[in-house]
């Protein structure tokens, strides 16, 4: 240090130094001489040093070593993602417990950075690292409480304690010992909300927008929404869980109607009801004790009573109110009780405990799974048949079940009701290893699409598949709605052959909050023969469409254009309702479009927007523009919510 002091007060003194005029811009480093700067400096050195020193010690070296342990985990959560796909619960299993001894090893690591909690950046580390360990013992306690089931919801598995006993009798036993696995359950969610709580935690405003090209912030958003979404879904998914037993009639027996809904002929909760069926559920053990068409039901109520006013009005022909048109609501819970009115006057009812509602997409994709089926001699297939430009097995039903004939078809009616019975016991007799997880999955899928309604008379358990969004209800909640119903009246089965698009547009103006939404139907295919004296199949005729706008209870409407009938609005179902009536042709193209003005509690500070799909629709795609801005552009497969 002496020696650079001394270097530098002989290049300041040196003989060959600038020209006078030179010298008034030059500066002199004489202060230098002062032995307390010289202290002064060298003490700053010395500390910097000690900075550089304890930083490579106690910051660089652990966050070295950080990376590469964290590297390890890294690499054994790319492999646990492998062992999902294969669908091996050993494999799983294996990967967990080796993923959380790795981990063990990077918190540890991690534990030498702790002592910067004291600022957010290192809370935010340390509730991040706490949060991983804890989901990992989620993952653990899940593995452990599904693995005795695993064969039975399409897992792989090697050792098995009921692997000799058919697919049915491991259903009982499953059934049987189920609420030893759901005793795990609640493990799973403490440890869910553990790291909820961290990841929560984490202020994401304190970061940058951006480092480089690469988003910072708003990847922290989305990663917690992702977290609360799943953490949501299984708090929600939970009371439903701990209801299977009862619901698999772990103590008593139960019976559950089974409807299957035509979306070719849409109706309010998805489609026209054609056929039924009445499974038992007793310990597991699933049962068949009845199937018939629809049409049976009514033929067996004595006396129907009038037409409700919205059939008698936009129905084509019809005078009598039949349990075939009873889905008028578009909450299933509703038109399950039009149903009930009918349904308890039949002479050939039963005291259900549930109804599970199915529709056409449910057929297609389980002929998917199984493969082509055959019934009574005639192949069903889910490829696509260029006659209708739709699956094989909906274009032969139709061809069996409405084309005329001058000669009686036996059982013409049964013919859908026999093939979901053949398919259900294909579903049965094979090795749950082998379909059963797909089963699963696109039962699951089909769920939140809404292909499937379930309706339970126990409150308990109904009230947990409403939590799920099972049930068909109207959403009930804060901020901007919309829920389009359509309701195919006579119009042959021409939904199989419309593709719809919604526009929904929201706009801010002198403090209102104003709507404008649109359908627009398009029937790209000709019309067919519908003569029936000549034997035509008629399947796209003319659409006769009954359209229903649930908006937030309290608007007002500006305007209602497209309809061909007087528009009426009233409130139901704790909503606004604008009504209409519309056609669309084959070949053809029509749309209908509304305007109206929010209640004044929805403004644009508190806005959210809440759109709920029909049931049973496959072909429509949903556009939510907000305030100039896109949310939303794509198929319209689940309900969507703009915060």
């Amino acid at each position: 240090m002496k020696n650079l002091l001394k270097k530098i007060q002989s290049t300041s003194q040196s003989p060959s130094s600038p020209s006078t005029k030179t010298k008034k811009f030059s500066i002199s480093f004489s202060f230098l001489n002062s032995k307390k700067v010289q202290v002064a400096l060298a003490s700053t050195l010395g500390v910097v040093f000690v900075m550089l020193v304890l930083g490579y010690i106690f910051i660089f070296m652990p966050a070295m070593k950080l990376k590469v342990s964290g590297q390890v985990v890294a690499d054994e959560a790319t492999l646990l993602k492998a062992d999902i796909k294969s669908n091996d619960i050993d494999l799983i299993d294996a990967r967990i417990t080796s993923l959380s001894e790795k981990y063990a090893a990077f918190e540890k690591d991690a534990e030498a950075l702790y002592w910067t909690s004291f600022i957010p950046y290192g809370q935010d580390f340390k509730a991040g690292v706490e949060a991983g360990r804890y989901m990992i013992q989620a993952a653990d306690e899940a593995v452990t409480a599904i693995y005795p089931y695993a064969d039975l919801i399409g897992f792989k598995q090697g050792e098995q304690n009921f692997y000799d006993k058919s697919a049915k009798e491991r259903l009982q036993t499953a059934v049987i010992t189920l609420d030893k696995m759901l005793e795990r359950i609640d493990l799973v969610a403490d440890n869910i909300e553990q790291a909820e709580k961290r990841i929560e935690s984490i202020d994401p405003n304190r970061y940058p927008e951006k480092i480089g090209g690469k988003e910072i912030r708003a990847n922290i958003v989305q990663g917690q929404d992702q977290f609360k979404g799943m953490a949501s879904l299984f708090v929600d998914a939970k009371p439903l869980l701990k209801q299977l037993p009862e619901i698999l009639g772990s103590d008593d027996e139960k019976d559950y109607l089974i409807l299957f809904q035509n979306t070719a002929e849409r109706r309010a909760t998805g489609g026209f009801f054609t056929f039924y069926a009445i499974f038992n559920v007793n310990k597991g053990e699933i049962t068949v004790k009845g199937s018939s068409d629809m049409y049976d039901i009514d033929n067996a109520i004595a006396s129907h009573p009038p037409a409700p006013d919205k059939i008698l009005e936009y129905h084509k022909g019809v005078s009598k109110f039949y349990i075939r048109d009873s889905n008028l609501s578009p909450d299933f819970v509703e038109s399950v009780g039009l149903f009930d009115e009918l349904y308890k006057k039949a002479g050939n009812s039963i005291d259900y405990d549930g109804i599970i509602a199915i529709d056409s997409k449910v057929l297609v994709d389980m002929l998917r799974i199984f493969g082509d089926t055959q019934v009574d001699g005639i192949t069903f297939s889910a490829e696509i048949d260029e006659r209708c430009d739709c699956p094989q097995v909906i274009y032969t039903l139709f061809d069996i079940v409405d084309r005329p004939v001058n000669y009686v078809k036996i059982d013409r009616k049964r013919i859908l009701g026999n093939l979901m019975l053949e398919l259900f016991y294909k579903a049965i007799g094979f090795s749950p290893s082998k379909y059963w997880g797909q089963l699963a999955q696109t039962s699951f899928e089909n769920l939140d699409e809404k292909h499937i309604l379930l309706y339970f008379v126990d409150k308990d358990t109904q009230a947990a598949v409403e939590q799920m969004n099972y049930a068909g209800r109207i959403h009930q909640g804060e901020g901007d709605y919309l829920h389009i119903n359509n309701v195919n009246f006579a119009g042959a089965k021409s939904n199989l052959f419309l593709d719809e698009e919604v526009n929904s547009t929201t706009s801010f103006e002198g403090g209102k909050v104003t709507r404008e939404v649109t359908i627009k139907f398009k029937n790209p295919h000709p019309p067919s023969d519908c003569n029936l004296e000549r034997g035509g199949l008629c399947l796209n005729a003319t659409l006769r469409n009954w359209i229903r706008f649930y908006v937030p209870e309290g608007s007002e409407l500006n305007d209602f254009a497209g309809s061909k009938t007087k528009t009426l609005t009233y409130d139901e179902l704790g909503k606004t309702v604008y009504e209409g009536f519309m056609t669309v042709d084959p070949e053809g193209v029509a749309s209908v479009s509304i305007k109206y003005t929010l209640p004044s509690s929805i403004t644009k500070d508190n806005y959210t927007l809440y759109v709920q799909k029909q049931p049973g629709i496959e072909n429509q795609e949903l556009t939510i523009e907000v305030g100039g801005k896109k949310e939303f552009n794509g198929p319209f497969a689940i309900d969507v919510l703009v915060e």
